[in-house]
C-alpha cells in the first residue's frame, strides 16, 4: 500500500507532493474522497494516536467552538472521520511507515524515505 492523503487546494500539500516521484502511489484528495474508518484505523496503528493525526490549525475548531485541550482520543477519532480539514496533511501511508504533516522534520524524513535531497 502506498497512499498520499492531501488537499488539492492546499499550497503546502502541492509543494510537498511536487518534491517526490509518486508513480505507483494512490493520491487521495480528501475533500472529494474523505478518509474511511479503515484507513484511519491503519493510520492510528502506525501513530498510536489520533491526536498525532489531528490538525490543530483546522478552521473547524473555531467554527465549532472546540476546546482542543479538553479533547479525548475518542473525540479526535470522531472529528477526523467527521470533517476532512481535521486531518493533518499531507499523510504518506505505506505498509510499514507513515509520514504525517508538513513540518520540517517530517519532510526531511520523506526525503530520506524517497532517497532524495531537500
Amino acid at each position: 500500500m502506498k497512499k498520499v492523503f492531501h488537499l488539492n487546494t492546499c499550497d503546502t500539500c502541492r509543494k510537498i507532493l511536487a518534491q517526490f516521484n509518486l508513480t505507483g502511489w494512490e493520491l487521495r484528495e480528501i475533500k472529494k474522497e474523505p478518509i474511511t474508518e479503515e484507513e484511519l484505523a491503519e493510520m492510528h496503528k502506525k501513530t498510536k494516536s489520533y491526536e498525532a493525526l489531528f490538525s490543530k490549525k483546522s478552521t473547524q475548531i473555531k467554527l465549532r467552538g472546540l476546546d482542543v485541550k479538553s479533547l479525548t482520543e475518542k473525540d479526535y477519532k470522531e472529528l477526523l472521520l467527521d470533517h476532512y480539514t481535521f486531518l493533518k496533511r499531507p499523510v504518506f501511508l505505506t505498509d510499514k511507515e507513515i509520514f504525517v504533516g508538513n513540518d520540517k522534520k517530517n519532510v526531511e524524513a520523506l526525503h530520506e524515505f524517497f532517497g532524495t535531497h531537500a
